[in-house]
């Protein structure tokens, strides 16, 4: 059995037990969302920061969707910060271990996955060195402690939206009951990120979460997964835009009809709260679900 071992525990999230839990516990306290009412939710789109700066964000996504009952799989579309493959990466087999416990992977929805596209390998080792799934799973095992997952890494290509769509219909062939998760990081913005086209500061910062975050989620809001790569590539508002595509694909093929947005937030805000300066630099996040 391959065993998929945390690399960020004690960096973006605790490492420890209790503390993880805690935490958790902290960020996931939100009441429902009012504006989802009784929709059912299909999905969501998450940040994949450290929790201090995107947690409650995350949260407010996984509170959302746990509201909808619990489902047997969660397919995780995460991000390529390292892996230069072509094709989405699939984790098709074994285990992910959290500081809650490990979360097992759905092998037989895996492999079903495979047999549909060629546009996704089995590559458990790209998986090593991401840590954009990884900070999802132990939402998973706190939110949903009896699913399984199936993580895959999708490079932001003109594919993306295909990967999506093949991963939708096998669920829909073979009666998945499943919750989609895409999740990626908007704007990069200030000089550390090699962006300081308006400014540095609280100007260059406001722009890039008001502006250029708000065109992203913009295309995300109406459902056009063909668009999301395009957008992120020309604008540099998002930094897994292939994940999203494929999570935004999927959710409608599933029936989803809109996507909501729960929280539009920065790491800048985060570091003024904390530090009562300006910084530099900022990262957006937005929390979104995919309801029918």
């Amino acid at each position: 059995m391959i065993v998929r071992e945390p690399i960020v525990a004690g960096q973006f999230y605790p490492a420890r037990p209790g503390e993880c839990r805690a935490q958790l516990s902290k960020i996931l306290s939100h009441e429902p969302e009012s504006a989802i009412g009784n929709r059912r939710l299909i999905g969501g789109l998450v940040p994949h920061a450290g929790w201090t700066y995107s947690g409650s964000v995350a949260g407010r996504v996984f509170r959302s969707l746990a509201a909808s009952g619990a489902p047997d799989v969660v397919i995780i579309f995460g991000g390529v910060h390292r892996y230069r493959g072509r094709e989405a990466a699939l984790f098709a087999e074994g285990r992910w271990e959290t500081p809650l416990g490990p979360v097992e992977v759905d092998g037989r929805l895996a492999e079903r996955i495979l047999g549909h596209t060629n546009l996704i390998a089995d590559d458990p080792y790209a998986h090593e060195l991401e840590h954009s799934i990884e900070v999802q799973v132990p939402f998973v095992r706190h939110m949903f402690p009896g699913a399984r997952i199936v993580p895959i890494m999708v490079p932001a290509r003109e594919t993306a939206a295909e990967v999506g769509l093949s991963v939708a219909r096998t669920l829909r062939t073979y009666g998945y009951d499943a919750r989609i998760v895409g999740t990626t990081d908007l704007t990069h913005y200030g000089p550390n990120y090699g962006m300081v086209d308006h400014g540095v500061g609280a100007k260059g910062n406001t722009w890039a979460k008001e502006v250029n975050d708000q065109r992203f989620i913009d295309v995300v809001s109406r459902m056009e997964a063909a668009d999301v790569v395009p957008e992120a590539l020309e604008h540099k508002n998002a930094c897994s835009s292939g994940a999203v595509a494929a999570a935004v694909a999927a959710a409608v093929e599933l029936g989803a009809s809109e996507a909501l947005l729960l929280e539009h937030a920065s790491s800048s805000e985060v570091n003024i709260g904390e530090t009562k300066t300006t910084p530099s630099d900022s990262v957006g996040y937005a929390g979104m679900v995919f309801v029918n």
